[in-house]
């Protein structure tokens, strides 16, 4: 089993969480998503995933692409521990969370999106950064506003295990610390943030702890 991906790769590090939750450990093969215009753009890589994004999991030589459905997958091969609740609704709140984020939030704060921007359609890094904090903070205020007033949250974003809303969630809000942006308004999330925090899993998924992070590429 391989693991494409990047360090700061949001939908990597969704993956990576996944993985150590299930106890599972894939050869991690690093794809530099800047170095020379992008590793993820070479005809290498595009024949493994078309699209040119990463994470791609690869079993025996099948490639699956899509950090939710990678997840989802690895959660009906590796049943335990569950990453999705008991129960029809809890189910479908923890896939409404992954969604919201997977779907509304990140990809239009996507690299690529914020590389057309500057590059392409000219903006400025301000205009940029503008772009970025606008539609991140709009999501995750809307978030905070659901797990608040969720009756059936517990430690974690539904009920006291880790499920794929978390695996979501923890990236995301790396991200937005690494454009420093104020998360005062989303005090749940923060919480639940530090509660994953203290689980293994998500202790080795973290960018810093990648072979691939800056500080720790062996040249």
């Amino acid at each position: 089993m391989q693991l494409y991906g990047y360090w700061r790769s949001t939908a990597a590090y969704r993956v990576r969480i996944a993985c150590g939750l299930k106890g599972l450990s894939p050869t991690l093969v690093p794809v530099h998503l800047v170095r020379d215009g992008g590793e993820q753009r070479a005809a290498a890589y595009l024949a493994v995933n078309p699209l040119g994004l990463v994470p791609t999991l690869v079993v025996d030589g099948r490639p699956l692409t899509q950090s939710l459905a990678i997840i989802e997958w690895l959660d009906e091969q590796y049943p335990a521990p569950p990453l999705l609740p008991a129960g029809a609704w809890a189910r479908a709140q923890a896939r409404e969370i992954a969604q919201l984020i997977a779907c509304d939030i990140h990809p239009v704060d996507n690299l690529r999106v914020l590389q057309y921007l500057g590059g392409t359609l000219g903006a400025s890094e301000e205009q940029t950064r503008a772009w970025y904090r606008h539609w991140l903070v709009t999501g995750l205020e809307a978030l905070e506003s659901m797990l608040a007033a969720n009756p059936s949250r517990g430690h974690f974003c539904c009920g006291d295990t880790p499920t794929v809303a978390d695996l979501c969630l923890v990236p995301q809000l790396y991200n937005a610390r690494r454009f420093e942006i104020d998360l005062a308004s989303c005090p749940t999330l923060v919480a639940i943030d530090a509660t994953c925090a203290s689980l293994a899993a998500f202790q080795q998924a973290a960018p810093a702890a990648q072979p691939d992070a800056p500080d720790r590429v062996v040249t």
